[in-house]
């Protein structure tokens, strides 16, 4: 089955050439507007991030005058992979095809629900319980509260969360994953007093159960 790629980017020159390569290639092209969900996305804005992110994993191709601010801004959308212009089209397949594998994988991988303690998540419906009584989260809180249960005694370092949620690629100063983790504790700890959720590890991260839990 050949691997179906939609472009959205409209610059006449670059999509002349990705639709004749790819093409070559054995890829499948889909154009705007398209009806069927594409494998990946060859997005010529960061604002498509947003069309797309959880239906088809993004590349965003930058436009030339892009910095790398226009890259983090990108990343921070959800965006899978970010391409500078120029680009050499060998190396954009290359992405293409490694962007692929790790959403195969992700979706062989992940199991249907995460348990941690007396935490447990429905991942298809995005439903929380914790000690049996549902909790109520935000998609940032929900990211956050998956991404610590995966191991859920383990220290997280501050990088790593605002990297794996948030799309940070670079160091970034910013009290984002401090105000979303002080939250999701107050929401845990609201329907399950007695236990230690969402630990502060002082000048390391942050961890989903505490020693006493």
């Amino acid at each position: 089955m050949s691997t179906t790629v939609l472009l959205t980017d409209g610059e006449p020159a670059t999509r002349s050439a990705l639709e004749r390569h790819l093409r070559h290639d054995g890829f499948e092209l889909l154009c705007p507007p398209a009806t069927a969900r594409p494998d990946v996305v060859l997005a010529g804005d960061e604002t498509e991030v947003d069309r797309w992110r959880g239906e088809a994993p993004v590349i965003v191709l930058g436009r030339v005058e892009a910095d790398h601010v226009d890259r983090v801004r990108a990343f921070r959308r959800g965006c899978d992979d970010y391409v500078a212009r120029p680009f050499h089209y060998e190396e954009l397949v290359e992405r293409i095809r490694a962007v692929l594998r790790r959403s195969t994988a992700a979706s062989v991988e992940r199991p249907e629900r995460l348990l941690a303690g007396p935490i447990e998540i429905d991942l298809a419906t995005r439903v929380v319980h914790a000690a049996a009584k549902p909790v109520a989260l935000s998609q940032k809180e929900f990211a956050l509260l998956v991404r610590l249960a995966a191991e859920p005694r383990r220290v997280f370092t501050k990088d790593e969360l605002l990297r794996d949620v948030w799309g940070y690629q670079l160091k970034a100063r910013t009290r984002t994953l401090d105000s979303h983790a002080s939250r999701l504790r107050r929401k845990l700890r609201a329907v399950d007093p007695d236990a230690c959720y969402v630990e502060n590890v002082w000048g390391v991260g942050y961890r989903l159960l505490g020693l006493h839990s």
